[in-house]
């Protein structure tokens, strides 16, 4: 794009240029602003209701990154990945100032009667004269962060200096049971502490870390504990692993981190004790480790040991460096030869390894390889064109072909001998972020339709009809998934639902009476024969309970107490519901057991159930594309339950809830049995939806979900019940109806479509739906092929 000038010229804007819009909403505002900030008046800046949420020093970085966008001379603006690396600092401090003791008594909800606390110290403090200059020229490209010491001579100030008992009480003594990993150093404990104050608590109370703890006879480990300490706590991005304290007691020197539950990368790549991590999964945590080293290389710090082990990862699997013991300051180094070559054989780099000479794109190398033979046969692979023997088994269908290439291609860049031509991080991370659109476009695609990049984390599906989706064709791969696991995070439900999760919260019966303001009419979702459902209110991580409309809301189910048959449907849900996790699985909370009182807590769904949606005049009648996408959910959620053996035995509409986005979630989990291979004597169901072999033998297999399914697919395209008429010995049954019309489709479509869809794709919806309902259970499909079917339907129409 280029402006005509005042003389007719025509000029072209630098990228820095465009970037002055980035904090303003018109010029009047961008003035107003910079005039409060040069008078020292922050406070007349802030929106009213965050005022009381924001960390001082997040404002005050915040506010000067803004004043750099803003700057008059395009050259003093920052780019954008400046802006970007800036702004994921501030949300480090951020976090940072939220799980401070100060922000213990804040809540979200009341910041108006506290907007700025703690006057006494500026810290936690906005207030007084916060001096700002405007004309800052400086070219730091994390200005919160203080400038690292070039020799780490001594800790951060906000790093916690624990006493050698509390240590102790933390991980019970050093228990053995409590060990997490070791090494040359010595042993990394779990520890528990109290969130606030980091003081000792009991095990499983608070929070937890990990506390490593050096060998007493080491020799070798003081100077790089030392060197560790010094520098960590100066450090502030989400990819690197937080330092909450450390400990040094006569010879006893300990350092306590953040507790990492997925622990190292090399865990799920190298062992068979996790189940292999999808391509997505992968693809976001590279992208995690390239963010860490561009923060890193940006403070001219090199880290020296980068390696799948010294990759930890979170909960949610994002990545977060580790392991600084050996890190070193480029500004010192960079002209100096190292007669101690240090890291780890197999990740350094040629010319470090020969010379001593360590740069930045050097620590680069080591990006993609586990060891140097790895490298030259990945090489050789390449070069013969023979990506096949390169890919991983587990995730061989689910890369596209071109990101595939473009991920080869970024590999090979950073393998070149040459250090001058390896890219750098920012150019790493840049290549890294444009794979993933790649791939993500490829799962909206014909594979994946709908699905978004977390979707699809968790749940990815090969679809072998479509080369352009997964690595086929002229790649010569084979799609076969050797039967492995397609839902690589979950663990195991355990058989005959013996317990509830540890992972749930189990509730007192008067939080859950005060979350639903004594259990309200007014607050009434639904009932059943079980019960009634109850909308309540919690704090969104505490989840104690809170005022009507703040906080997150819940679902509360209450078993009634003349119910004579829900005791055991209850206790089912609550010991299976909490060890499952998917996108398409209504997520349980927690319970509450008091006497005759029995609750379950679930996430809250605003579009509450499908049958509302279909069989009712209250809801808007929902499109053909909405309808098709809420039944790819439900085929998602089905086939993950089939993966772990579970058959759920009651699949129809009203058990299909709906979020704000019409997403599907699965519900109604009391009657959900394993897959025996057995026969049952009690039939368990819902007339109308359960296959006739089951009726007829009390059969039960995964097949008979698929019976119900088709069923409910039949309703969703019908709007009609799957059986219905004026009286029961009228009733009609909707799929001997539908498979009367055979191909007639405009017989079967709800007329309030009014005829928007398309007509190839209703047709190619109501086969597989009469595929679902067929009479013998080996001429259904699986759930995995409903699925697959269903998205490319959605994909072609």
């Amino acid at each position: 794009m280029s402006f005509a000038t005042g003389d007719g010229k025509k000029s072209e804007p630098s990228s820095s240029s465009s970037i002055q819009c980035l904090d303003e909403e018109q010029w009047g505002l961008v003035t107003w602003a910079q005039d409060s900030i040069k008078e020292g008046n922050l406070k007349n800046i802030i929106d009213l209701d965050i005022r009381g949420e924001i960390s001082p020093k997040c404002l005050k970085e915040y506010v000067k990154l803004t004043e750099r966008c803003l700057h008059n001379s395009p050259k003093y603006r920052p780019t954008m990945a400046e802006i970007l690396f800036n702004l994921e600092s501030v949300m480090a401090i951020q976090e940072k100032f939220n799980s401070s003791l100060q922000y213990a008594s804040r809540t979200l909800f009341g910041r108006m009667a506290n907007l700025f606390p703690f006057s006494s110290n500026q810290e936690n403090s906005v207030q007084g004269d916060i001096k700002l200059s405007t004309n800052s020229k400086g070219n730091n490209m994390f200005p919160h962060m203080k400038e690292v010491p070039v020799h780490f001579r001594s800790p951060s100030p906000n790093v916690k200096a624990f006493k050698f008992p509390d240590l102790k009480k933390a991980t019970r003594c050093f228990s053995l049971d409590s060990t997490l990993g070791s090494g040359g150093f010595g042993n990394v404990f779990l520890g528990w502490v109290e969130e606030n104050t980091l003081a000792p608590s009991k095990q499983g109370v608070g929070m937890a870390v990990a506390v490593k703890r050096l060998n007493i006879e080491s020799t070798q480990g003081t100077a790089e504990w030392q060197t560790e300490l010094n520098l960590l706590g100066h450090l502030a991005h989400p990819n690197i692993i937080r330092l909450l304290g450390y400990c040094k007691d006569e010879l006893e020197h300990l350092l306590v981190y953040e507790y990492m539950p997925n622990k190292g990368f090399d865990r799920f790549l190298f062992s068979d004790i996790a189940e292999p991590l999808s391509w997505g999964t992968r693809l976001l945590i590279m992208i995690g480790v390239a963010r860490g080293l561009a923060y890193l290389h940006s403070k001219n710090i090199i880290h020296r040991d980068l390696k799948p082990s010294n990759i930890l990862l979170n909960e949610d699997f994002n990545a977060k460096l580790g392991d600084f013991e050996v890190v070193r300051s480029l500004e010192t180094w960079e002209t100096t030869v190292s007669t101690k070559i240090v890291g780890t054989y197999g990740y350094l780099a040629p010319e470090y390894a020969v010379t001593g000479v360590c740069v930045t794109r050097a620590v680069d190398r080591s990006l993609d390889e586990e060891q140097w033979g790895l490298v030259a046969w990945v090489q050789d692979s390449i070069k013969e064109g023979n990506l096949k023997n390169i890919i991983d088994l587990d995730v061989r269908g689910e890369i596209s072909p071109k990101c595939l290439k473009e991920y080869v291609k970024l590999a090979t860049s950073c393998l070149r001998n040459s250090p001058k031509h390896r890219p750098t991080m920012a150019e790493i991370l840049s290549s890294l972020e444009s794979v993933m659109a790649i791939q993500e476009k490829s799962n909206n695609s014909l594979q994946s339709a709908n699905r978004t990049l977390f979707d699809r984390i968790v749940n990815l599906f090969p679809c072998t009809s479509n080369q352009e989706n997964f690595v086929q064709g002229d790649l010569n791969l084979s799609t076969t998934s050797k039967g492995k696991n397609i839902f690589p995070h979950m663990k195991k439900v355990p058989a005959h639902f013996p317990s509830p999760s540890p992972i749930l919260k189990e509730f007192r019966f008067s939080e859950l009476e005060k979350a639903t303001r004594s259990f309200s009419p007014d607050l009434i979702l639904g009932e059943g024969v079980f019960g009634k459902v109850f909308l309540g209110w919690v704090q969104g991580n505490t989840l104690i309970p809170s005022k009507q409309g703040v906080g997150m809301a819940v679902a509360i189910r209450r078993l009634s107490k003349v119910s004579g048959q829900g005791f055991t449907e209850w206790k089912a849900e609550l010991n299976l519901l909490g060890h499952l996790a998917h996108p398409n699985i209504i997520r349980l909370l927690g319970y509450s057991t008091n006497y005759e009182r029995l609750l379950l807590v679930y996430e809250y769904m605003p579009n509450k159930s499908f049958d509302r949606c279909l069989f009712s005049d209250i809801a808007e009648p929902l499109s053909w594309g909405t309808r098709l996408l809420i039944m790819i959910g439900v085929a998602r959620g089905l086939t993950y339950l089939h993966s772990q053996n579970i058959i759920h035995c009651d699949l129809k509409p009203s058990h299909i809830l709906l979020d704000k986005n019409f997403n599907a979630k699965l519900g109604g989990f009391g009657l959900a049995k394993f897959d025996s291979l057995g026969t049952w004597q009690n039939i368990v169901g819902t007339h109308g939806y359960i296959a006739p072999e089951y009726m007829k033998t009390g059969r039960l297999t995964t097949k008979c979900d698929i019976y119900s399914f088709g069923v409910v697919l039949l309703e969703s395209i019908r709007a009609q019940r799957a059986r219905y008429g004026l009286r029961p010995e009228e009733e009609v049954s909707l799929v001997e109806w539908a498979t009367s019309f055979g191909s007639n489709i405009k017989k079967i479509m709800d007329p309030r479509l009014e005829g928007k869809y398309p007509l190839h794709g209703a047709s190619e919806y109501v086969a597989v739906a009469l595929r679902c309902v067929a009479g013998d259970p080996n001429d259904r499909p699986s759930g995995e092929e409903v699925l697959q079917s269903l998205e490319q339907i959605y994909a072609l129409n």
